[in-house]
């Protein structure tokens, strides 16, 4: 039985990536979301056993639709990701 994982990050490339390297891993990537909201969405319908999520993405943030998701009810583990164009 292999860990099944959401990806969302709104950079398609950054998604590919991740998928890729999961893949090797034997983690099954149920679906990806390129916002919150669409997380969010998609989790409704296709539970996983984590979420493996950007925290800056326009729309719906990664830390607001984690909060989002705890706000009704889903315990899913959510890891947040994130990089920043600033070497310091």
């Amino acid at each position: 039985m292999s860990v099944r994982v959401a990806l969302a990050d709104d950079q398609a490339l950054v998604r590919a990536g991740l998928r890729a390297l999961l893949k090797a891993q034997q983690v099954e990537v149920v679906f990806e979301a390129d916002d919150g909201a669409d997380l969010l969405a998609k989790l409704e319908t296709q539970p996983v056993d984590v979420v493996l999520s950007d925290i800056r993405m326009p729309g719906m943030d990664g830390i607001e639709a984690l909060i989002k998701l705890r706000e009704r009810g889903d315990r899913t583990p959510v890891l947040l990701l994130t990089t920043f164009d600033d070497s310091d």
